[in-house]
């Protein structure tokens, strides 16, 4: 897999983290730390994406 390929699919992971995220913050059914665990994976993807891509 090419870095670019690579930094392609951690965007769309990220994207779709992201969304999963709003979406369980409207839902009041879902645990507070399952959100907080999202936006753990959510944060670690960016910081992948971004030293991959040096910027």
């Amino acid at each position: 897999m090419s870095l670019s390929s690579h930094l392609q699919e951690l965007r769309k992971k990220h994207e779709i983290l992201s969304e999963e995220v709003e979406a369980a913050q409207r839902d009041l059914a879902i645990d507070d730390l399952a959100v907080a665990d999202m936006k753990k994976q959510k944060l670690r993807l960016k910081e992948e994406i971004t030293r991959l891509s040096g910027t």
